[in-house]
């Protein structure tokens, strides 16, 4: 076994602290489970806490499937004041006005329901978007501008949960967001203030759902320390995908990346609303799912109770091919390790 591999193959939840990088929590993990190979799905600003979805071991090759789903967050937007990072941490950029309707829940949800649906956003001049090889962030921190593209977003869910009042009586809005990956909340805070005629920053943010991951799933770094791999979680449940389960002469072709016939497949699905508190196959939540197989589609192969393999499905030649193979699995549920 190579230096710095475990042997270790799985997805944990971490429910990131403020103050910490998405790299520090990654090399806190590297030293958790002995494990250079290690990732995760989506990063968090140092400001920022909540779900971080990591990888270990070969597991991080399920990184883009897992990074690419929708995000939800619980939000700050601090009107008053626009910084250079549209965030706390920034220096100030702009003051603007505080009006009156600013503390009206009925305006503050007609506002944030134009920023509902498909949009083109700018990125923060601070972020770690590249262009022509140098990060943005590096940029700026120089006092170079960087000319960044807006980038297509959506935003789902803008939800005004409450208005609060900071010490200087400057108004807070708290916003459940669900938006699409790339999204910067940052920006939606900065774009929030703009639309209200005055100036904006995010003063907090905790991200409570990635994908199929909610926070109430997510260890801290101090209980992922002491239990290690039984933190394990169900990575078919995260990926959100149809599954079937291979027996071993099948589970030998997919080692070796063998083509596969739909025949060849049972598919099932977890009903909806029950599939996060499931992991194996003898539980009343599955179902057999009849739905034909569409291009492109991702299937997830279980054996042993072991993800060993992503497929895709090929309409036109009617076969499915491998995308990522496990030889030695992603664990399931760390709970059912001795």
């Amino acid at each position: 076994m190579k230096r710095g591999d475990s042997g270790l193959s799985l997805v944990v939840g971490v429910d990131k602290p403020l103050g910490m990088t998405s790299h520090d929590v990654v090399n806190r993990c590297r030293r958790i489970f002995g494990e250079r190979r290690v990732g995760h799905a989506g990063t968090l600003d140092p400001l920022a806490s909540g779900v971080m979805v990591v990888c270990v071991g070969p597991a991080t090759r399920l990184e883009p499937y897992l990074m690419s789903q929708e995000k939800e967050y619980e939000a700050r937007i601090q009107f008053g004041y626009s910084t250079d990072t549209d965030d706390g941490e920034g220096a100030v950029l702009r003051q603007g006005a505080i009006y009156p309707e600013l503390w009206d829940e009925t305006y503050a949800q007609e506002v944030l329901n134009t920023f509902l649906g498909e949009s083109k956003q700018l990125p923060p001049a601070y972020s770690a978007i590249k262009v022509q090889g140098v990060k943005s962030y590096e940029a700026a921190r120089k006092g170079t501008v960087i000319s960044l593209v807006p980038r297509d977003i959506t935003v789902s869910k803008a939800e005004l949960l409450a208005i609060e009042s900071t010490n200087d009586q400057q108004p807070v809005w708290i916003v459940d967001f669900v938006v699409s990956k790339g999204t910067y909340i940052r920006s939606l805070a900065r774009d929030i203030g703009k639309a209200c005629n005055t100036e904006a920053h995010l003063s907090g943010l905790r991200r409570t759902v990635s994908g199929h991951l909610a926070l109430d799933r997510c260890v801290s770094l101090e209980t992922l320390e002491a239990i290690k791999e039984k933190a394990a979680l169900d990575p078919v449940t995260l990926l959100g995908t149809r599954f079937a389960f291979i027996d071993d002469e099948l589970a030998e072709r997919v080692a070796h990346g063998n083509q596969l016939r739909s025949a060849d497949l049972t598919l099932f699905h977890f009903l909806p609303g029950q599939w996060q508190d499931w992991s194996c196959a003898c539980v009343p939540n599955l179902c057999e799912s009849k739905d034909p197989l569409q291009n492109e589609e991702i299937i997830a192969l279980i054996a042993h109770n072991k993800l060993v393999a992503l497929y895709g499905y090929d309409e036109k030649k009617h076969i499915l091919k491998a995308r990522c193979v496990f030889p030695q699995g992603v664990i399931r549920d760390g709970d059912l390790l001795a």
